[in-house]
């Protein structure tokens, strides 16, 4: 694993990143060329586009927040990687205003289709902005994670109106618009003509672990951030993790098998 996703806070974002890093070097390899053109759609403050840059890749990210883009622009000058990556203001809707059609490599599409009106426009938009043969990131909020985090915090009621609630909101106080099942995120990617590669569970155990546990236990840390990669490729696991990210393709490359991950499309479910 590599060491900028190693601190404490890598129990958020492990899974994600070594799946990302996986099909970054696998694009490397099949175009021939060592950088690769990324664009990171809210991608915020540079949680994964400083160390995606810290790869040698060209990140280009767009994020409708000013103070973000800040944020992403003194983090990258302080990785060294203020040359490899450019901040645009705008959001997924008006992608194409601040991005290129079809010139990107890889598309990370991450905490973007909670907030977006509508979803399957967003994953649209982001395959329009891919290359032929490239690859799209997708992550977003849990359905399963929410219900149990709620139930296990002991808002019975709050649970089940998330269970029952057609965007997956636990009331009128949810921070969160929109939630996803594995299977209508997946259905999302394929109604947009991708090839799904592998679906992950994501943080389906650190948000229900105490941190003491994890702060103060010898070894703890290490031991569930291996517990969560475990978890994360076994379907069984998806329903109940905080957030799901999937991993999908462009062309008939045959790649997708190589993911290493769980092939899980499907063709029910809608956002």
């Amino acid at each position: 694993m590599s060491d900028p996703m190693r601190p404490r806070a890598s129990l958020r974002t492990a899974v994600v990143w070594e799946v990302l890093q996986d099909a970054l070097d696998r694009r490397v390899k099949a175009t021939g060329r060592e950088s690769l053109d990324v664009l990171d759609t809210g991608g915020g403050s540079g949680n994964f586009a400083v160390p995606v840059a810290r790869l040698g890749h060209r990140v280009t990210v767009v994020d409708p927040s000013p103070n973000a883009l800040f944020a992403l622009e003194r983090r990258a000058a302080e990785a060294g990687v203020a040359d490899r990556v450019k901040g645009v203001q705008g959001d997924a809707h008006g992608l194409f205003d601040v991005a290129e059609r079809g010139a990107y490599d890889a598309v990370l599409c991450h905490g973007v289709l909670e907030y977006v009106d509508d979803p399957a426009e967003g994953v649209r938009n982001a395959v329009a902005a891919l290359r032929p043969e490239g690859v799209l990131s997708l992550l977003a909020a849990g359905l399963g994670g929410a219900v149990l985090a709620r139930a296990l915090a002991g808002h019975f009621k709050e649970a089940r109106q998330a269970l029952d609630d057609p965007n997956g909101r636990w009331g009128s106080g949810d921070p969160v618009p929109r939630r996803f099942t594995a299977e209508q995120l997946t259905a999302l990617a394929e109604g947009a003509g991708l090839r799904v590669g592998a679906v992950h569970g994501v943080r389906v155990f650190a948000d229900l672990v105490p941190g003491v546990l994890v702060d103060t236990e010898p070894g703890a840390l290490e031991a569930l951030l291996k517990l969560e990669e475990a978890a994360a490729e076994l379907p069984a696991f998806h329903s109940v993790a905080t957030q799901l990210h999937v991993l999908a393709e462009t062309g008939e490359t045959g790649e997708t098998a190589e993911t290493g991950g769980v092939n899980e499309t499907s063709e029910a479910g809608e956002a």
